[in-house]
């Protein structure tokens, strides 16, 4: 019995091994052909015609079993993985010439798959319904199957579905059908069936497998752009990894430059001191020992060099006399806003000011052009240069002298003594006796006027009167006193101060000789005692 059931199982194995190379070559020639390789499916619906054949010489109380040529086989099979699943198997075969078989039965299954061809081999227990060859109706017993076969995945449906050309079995089974009874006395016994099984069909695959991805790691550096010093921070997001409780995972980080901080997905980096340039951090984030758990990203930053200040200068007023002084004003810039200095110079006079302002002196010196420079440098000793101008102009000259008037002395309060110098007269003569002792080169023209109906002599002797009190009594050289006369246009005298180098124009005044001129009465009054 084991040596005929070992030769059968030999034969299952040599059917199902010879039907792989040509449908390997079938995959082989579809893959070449462009199309998408299909992945592992998660359920398998299999259904086909399935040859049930007894073992040769298997017998019962004489009777020899015979094959059941016309049956089926359909199987459910569910995969946990690429490999491995459970699988629910039937075979119907009721239309023996004097039994049937059916099974029921599930077990593990193991496929392999390549391309399109995915071979397969299960081991199956459960329930077998088997007849007899002696009219023996058919009963429920136990049986095991084992077996293999393959399928070809075919490059339609979006390879939901697949030819299965061979499935090859051995089945053993075992049932009881009690004692023997009239009228043959054959029809019980209790069997012991090793039989073999080929099966071809359709599979239809559901929920295909996905590969299993890669983990990626992605990172970027916020801001991308800096100055030494400014602090970068670089954040990074895994994807394609499994977040529980027992996957905890690692992150490192590397930088070309700088100092990194953290150990997490998130890093600062520190760039002092980095000159300008290009660089990158690279991060690494890992949650177990598949290659599928390991990722790597990279970032970049780039530091800029800072920009030098500039400066702007200018001077107010920008033309002074000598002696004179001008504001200088510097307007320094850092476009990253480095703390400033300033400083200054000058090509004549003294500048004195560190601040934004300055002040320039021009004592002794000469007119010309002073040319001032404004200086700043920021913290990183960068510096920057500007100037302005001062003109030095000379002082213009001074106004040519002129003559002006003084006070006017009125003759009306006196009628009796017109001529006569009263008091009133003689305050405004003090005030002019001082004008001619701080100026002690310019000269005095009095103009004496007379009315209509008086003399002109009247107008003579009044300048007489004038002089004579500013010489007496208030010790005026007579030399520097003019005496003329005048319009008749009232009792009075006009007194005119001409300074050295003024002109004074006489105008309708005539000169006179004192000589010539009766005087009547005191010229002044006298001074109280």
């Amino acid at each position: 019995m084991l040596s005929r059931s070992a030769k059968a199982l030999g034969a299952l194995l040599l059917a199902a091994g010879s039907a792989v190379v040509p449908i390997r070559s079938a995959a082989q020639a579809v893959e070449s052909a462009g199309s998408r390789s299909p992945g592992p499916s998660r359920f398998d619906a299999y259904g086909g015609y399935a040859y049930f054949r007894p073992e040769i010489n298997t017998y019962l109380d004489g009777f020899t079993y015979q094959p059941i040529e016309a049956g089926g086989v359909a199987s459910v099979t569910g995969y946990f993985d690429r490999h491995f699943g459970l699988q629910a198997e039937g075979q119907f075969s009721p239309y023996g010439p004097n039994d049937c078989f059916y099974t029921a039965q599930g077990g593990p299954i193991f496929r392999f798959r390549a391309g399109r061809v995915a071979p397969f081999f299960h081991a199956l227990g459960g329930g077998v319904r088997v007849g007899g060859p002696a009219a023996q109706p058919c009963i429920w017993g136990v049986g095991m199957t084992g077996g293999l076969g393959v399928d070809f995945i075919l490059p339609v449906l979006h390879n939901h579905l697949a030819i299965r050309p061979i499935q090859a079995d051995f089945l053993y089974a075992t049932a009881n059908f009690g004692a023997n009874s009239p009228p043959t006395n054959a029809n019980g016994g209790n069997i012991r069936l090793s039989s073999y099984r080929l099966s071809a069909g359709l599979v239809l695959r559901l929920g295909e497998m996905l590969p299993e991805l890669p983990a990626s790691y992605g990172c970027e550096a916020q801001p991308a752009n800096i100055y030494p010093g400014d602090p970068v921070t670089v954040t990074g997001r895994a994807i394609n990894l499994e977040v529980n409780k027992r996957l905890t995972p690692v992150y490192t980080w590397s930088a070309a430059g700088g100092t990194i901080s953290g150990k997490t997905e998130t890093v600062m980096v520190s760039t002092a001191g980095l000159a300008a340039g290009d660089y990158t951090i690279t991060g690494r984030v890992s949650e177990g020992p598949k290659p599928s758990e390991h990722a790597e990203c990279s970032a970049s930053f780039r530091v800029h060099a800072y920009d030098p200040p500039t400066i702007a200068c200018s001077a107010n007023p920008s033309s002074i006399q000598p002696g004179g002084f001008s504001t200088i004003t510097a307007e320094g810039r850092s476009p990253q806003n480095r703390p400033l200095n300033y400083s200054y110079g000058t090509s004549a006079g003294q500048i004195t000011g560190t601040g934004s302002n300055a002040t320039l002196a021009a004592a002794d010196v000469s007119p010309g052009v002073i040319t001032i420079s404004c200086n700043v440098v920021d913290d990183l000793g960068q510096m920057a240069r500007a100037t302005a101008t001062v003109t030095v102009v000379a002082p213009p000259p001074p106004p040519a002298p002129a003559a002006r008037n003084l006070c006017s002395i009125s003759f009306e309060r006196d009628r009796k003594r017109p001529a006569r110098v009263d008091n009133e007269a003689k305050g405004c003569l003090d005030d002019i006796a001082l004008e001619l002792n701080r100026e002690t080169d310019a000269t005095l023209v009095v103009v004496g006027k007379h009315d209509p109906q008086e003399k002109p002599d009247a107008a003579a002797e009044r300048t007489l009167n004038v002089k004579q009190y500013l010489s007496e009594e208030k010790g005026i050289d007579p030399a520097r006193i003019q005496l003329r006369t005048g319009e008749t246009t009232g009792r009075a005298a006009d007194d005119i101060l001409v300074p050295p180098g003024a002109t004074w124009d006489p105008g309708g005044t005539t000169s006179f000789d004192p000589a010539r001129v009766t005087r009547h009465g005191e010229p002044y009054a006298p001074t109280p005692r």
